[in-house]
């Protein structure tokens, strides 16, 4: 089989170094230039990948698109997408709930396949490693396997039905960015007391608890722009399963209380702690 041409929308940190990654196995990766931040030209740069002026253009060259952008965005850009009469496989790879995977892929097809995807890790960069995972046609899903073989990208097939990867993407977001969020309510509480030193050495006891890397804080103060709309998604599919979201919204709510910290360069834990204790 011919590599592919492979399309990334959009080029963030895990967009970008997931297509350079893919770059192993494909002909050529390409993004979108046209509305794009420097920054993210600067990071497509960076990575390797060729850009393309128009959308129209990306997608006319494309064999394969990974959709990777803020889970806000994602029905959006699937409904551009499908106004260009894209007819390759589309992978859905965005923190978004099941209900959501589906929508988008019953607007893509039957013109493009849809895989539904979920990432669980970091970029990969440096020695990481992260895992995407797929579900869909096994056709497709097959093609996503071959494009990042021997990569830093891991993938993991879980069947045949779109949301399933949603579904574990937002199983794990759910447990692992909420107990963040609680790491830093309570180190920010026995910090206002003056034992949050204390709390820490009684969670070091714990090799398993976020407790003791409270520096951890600060980084996800700065992902908070991300992590929240994450947690809205993972909400929705918990009421789409008859379960409480009340865990889950009041942890969006707390995360957005960081949302100016997206541009605020290194944060430091005490300037984390002290974003979060103004209203």
């Amino acid at each position: 089989m011919e590599q592919p041409t492979v399309g990334i929308l959009h080029p963030g940190s895990m967009g970008a170094a997931v297509g350079a990654c893919a770059a192993t196995n494909a002909a050529a990766v390409v993004w979108c230039a046209a509305g794009r931040s420097s920054a993210s030209a600067a990071r497509a740069a960076q990575f390797g990948l060729t850009a393309m002026a128009t959308l129209s253009e990306l997608l006319e060259r494309s064999d394969i698109v990974l959709s990777l952008c803020p889970p806000a965005a994602a029905e959006d850009l699937a409904r551009d997408v499908a106004r260009h009469g894209f007819a390759g496989v589309y992978v859905e790879a965005n923190a978004i709930s099941p209900e959501r995977a589906q929508r988008i892929a019953a607007l893509l097809e039957p013109d493009a396949t849809v895989v539904d995807g979920g990432v669980v890790g970091s970029p990969p960069v440096g020695s990481k490693t992260p895992t995407l995972y797929l579900s869909g046609a096994v056709a497709a899903t097959g093609r996503i396997e071959a494009l990042f073989a021997g990569t830093a990208v891991r993938t993991a097939v879980l069947g045949t039905e779109i949301g399933k990867a949603s579904a574990l993407k937002l199983a794990y977001a759910s447990f692992q960015k909420t107990s963040r969020v609680l790491v830093a309510l309570a180190v920010g509480m026995a910090r206002e007391h003056g034992v949050d030193q204390e709390l820490i050495e009684v969670a070091s006891r714990r090799t398993d608890s976020y407790l003791s890397e409270p520096e951890y804080i600060a980084k996800t103060a700065a992902r908070a722009w991300r992590w929240g709309p994450e947690l809205e998604e993972a909400a929705d599919a918990l009421a789409a399963a008859g379960l409480p979201t009340e865990m889950l919204r009041a942890a969006a709510a707390t995360l957005a209380r960081w949302n100016d910290a997206k541009d605020a360069g290194e944060l430091t834990l005490t300037d984390a702690l002290d974003r979060l204790a103004q209203p």
